[in-house]
């Protein structure tokens, strides 16, 4: 049986959100989508791109998978490529002008990498996935007398660092930002605190987005 959550959700938008925000539906209907950025966030689903950014429809275009993660370009046509299809979709066909590579606090999929799980399936989808990080994981020494948590939290933003290195292998990503026709960032939402970390292309700290409250934090700790 289909989800009564759903049902009612679904009901909710359509008297809501929907009746609102109609005739922005019959445009985007009747002329197609026209995003200028694409998110690349994860799968968890306390991270979703559109509520932490409160955009409308037709606003983001929004890939996720396990940890946010982008591989590196490979050509290889017999091997399915999720997220390098959606880039190219988005990149080559819509002709985005940003790329958000959006990470966070808690990842399950950077946990499980650090923790080394035993697979859940005879396929170890999650786990030949997370070896994508392997090379920013090998970056990172264990500091002394860092605990699981303050590695962890290293290891998200190292993630976030490396897919952003990923997109550059992809030719036409690399061709557009070249050209100044395309900008890649950096971002980390803390799920227990709300706040948005955006990284400093000049400087490559990632630095805290006002709330509008007059408060900040200024550490990757306090972004939790």
């Amino acid at each position: 049986m289909f989800p009564e959550r759903l049902r009612d959700g679904y009901r909710a938008f359509h008297g809501g959100r929907f009746a609102d925000e109609r005739a922005r539906y019959e445009t985007l209907a009747k002329t197609g989508q026209r995003p200028e950025i694409v998110v690349i966030g994860c799968i968890d689903s306390r991270v979703s791109p559109e509520a932490i950014f409160d955009a409308s429809p037709g606003e983001l275009l929004v890939v996720r998978n396990v940890a946010n993660l982008v591989p590196p370009f490979e050509s290889d046509r017999d091997t399915r490529h999720s997220t390098s299809a959606a880039l190219e979709f988005a990149v080559q066909a819509l002709r985005v002008k940003h790329i958000v590579v959006l990470g966070h606090a808690f990842c399950g999929g950077i946990q499980a990498f650090v923790d080394e799980r035993a697979p859940l399936s005879p396929g170890d989808f999650i786990g030949k996935w997370m070896s994508l990080i392997a090379p920013a994981a090998a970056t990172l020494a264990r500091r002394d007398n860092e605990d699981g948590a303050a590695y962890l939290r290293r290891l998200e933003f190292a993630a976030v660092e490396y897919s952003l290195q990923n997109l550059m292998t992809f030719p036409w990503i690399r061709a557009r930002v070249e050209r100044g026709e395309l900008e890649l960032h950096g971002a980390y939402f803390g799920v227990a605190a709300g706040r948005l970390l955006v990284r400093d292309a000049a400087t490559g700290r990632f630095e805290p987005v006002g709330d509008g409250t007059g408060t900040q934090r200024t550490n990757r700790r306090g972004a939790d």
